[in-house]
């Protein structure tokens, strides 16, 4: 595979520091597929890829690492119109949450000049083009043409590391034992793990920073109360 993007990572909206490199990524089942496909750029049909999946499956971190590997430009949605289209072209442009952009003209211009000026635009969404809500017959059909990769849930294994990484950034740490319990506890997903985690930070503050058995089943016992507490090692 190529030096380009890497795997995939949580992203965080909360009041601290989130690792979004490419070290930081993590590559499983769910996303290997959207990571080759980023690795083929500049090489996309039609010059554009749609990067897709639910809140926190990773889209922000494998599109930051993209765009920082690339030197994409970075589009708002809301900031896309005719007027900033003619700069952008020729380069690789990044638009996240691209089912929100309003100017739907001057979406289906910028995807038809990166076609003709030979830039490349990667989009993100929860769900693939064909599912927005589009009301320019042009745009979609423009839309319905772009290769779509998916990111998936991640594997157990996979939950664990992703659980101890999204700790470690925020400094914290569980033991190994604690680790496997608690993912047989939460729904194994990446939002899951978010919440897990977050809830566990809060705890540690009263508990001095510790995470020990005590402090994991409470909150487990919170988050997903699915059978007894005592079964915590």
């Amino acid at each position: 595979m190529s030096e380009r993007p890497g795997a995939v990572q949580l992203p965080l909206d909360l009041p601290f520091s989130t690792a979004l490199g490419r070290d930081d990524l993590i590559v499983h089942g769910g996303n290997e597929t959207a990571v080759q496909w980023l690795a083929r750029w500049p090489d996309w049909p039609g010059q554009a890829l749609a990067l897709v999946g639910p809140p926190a499956s990773g889209k922000t971190h494998l599109s930051a690492v993209w765009s920082s590997d690339v030197g994409a430009t970075v589009v708002l949605p809301a900031a896309l119109s005719n007027a900033l289209v003619p700069a952008l072209a020729g380069g690789p442009v990044l638009i996240e949450d691209a089912d929100a952009v309003g100017d739907e003209e001057a979406f289906f211009h910028l995807i038809n000049l990166m076609r003709e000026e030979g830039g490349s635009l990667l989009l993100t969404a929860r769900a693939a083009p064909a599912r927005w809500p589009l009301t320019l017959p042009d745009l979609r059909s423009r839309l319905g043409a772009v290769p779509v990769a998916s990111l998936g849930l991640p594997d157990e294994a996979t939950l664990v590391a992703l659980i101890a990484k999204l700790l470690a950034d925020r400094q914290l740490s569980l033991e190994a034992r604690l680790l496997d319990w608690v993912v047989t506890r939460i729904d194994r997903t990446p939002a899951a793990a978010r919440n897990l985690v977050a809830a566990l930070d809060r705890e540690s503050l009263s508990a001095g920073g510790r995470l020990g058995p005590a402090v994991v089943r409470r909150v487990v016992a919170m988050l997903e109360p699915a059978g007894p507490a005592s079964d915590a090692p």
